[in-house]
């Protein structure tokens, strides 16, 4: 497995998310933004799980379990919305799970929040 290679697909997949993300939370598309928040942060995991194990990364969608595959260590704050992340990414994947909208400003904020952690999770590669 050429692992420079798997990396480079996670964030860029992950690069990709997020745009999206930022134009459906701006169209009022919250939830699948949300979800898509959600995505671009375990792709972004994904790829420190390759660079830690050499292995490609579990299918599981789970960022506790992920983050602990690898050697990262997250302040609170960025353990926090990853939490929050992860009350997003069942929307897609459940049908009949339909969380609470935030507002937009909330929204907003949390994507902001994700755009930072990605940031700082492509840094660390």
């Amino acid at each position: 497995m050429d692992i420079k290679k798997q990396i480079e697909y996670w964030i860029n997949s992950s690069e990709d998310d997020l745009e999206t993300a930022g134009l459906l939370i701006r169209n009022q598309k919250i939830l699948f933004g949300l979800f898509l928040c959600h995505l671009c942060i375990e792709k972004a995991i994904k790829a420190h799980v390759v660079r830690c194990t050499g292995n490609l990364p579990p299918k599981i969608h789970n960022l506790s379990f992920l983050i602990e595959k690898t050697d990262l260590a997250l302040s609170e704050s960025q353990l926090l919305l990853c939490d929050t992340l992860m009350f997003y990414q069942l929307e897609g994947r459940y049908p009949g799970y339909y969380p609470k909208i935030p507002s937009k400003i909330k929204s907003k904020d949390i994507l902001n929040q994700t755009k930072d952690l990605f940031q700082w999770l492509k840094a660390k590669l």
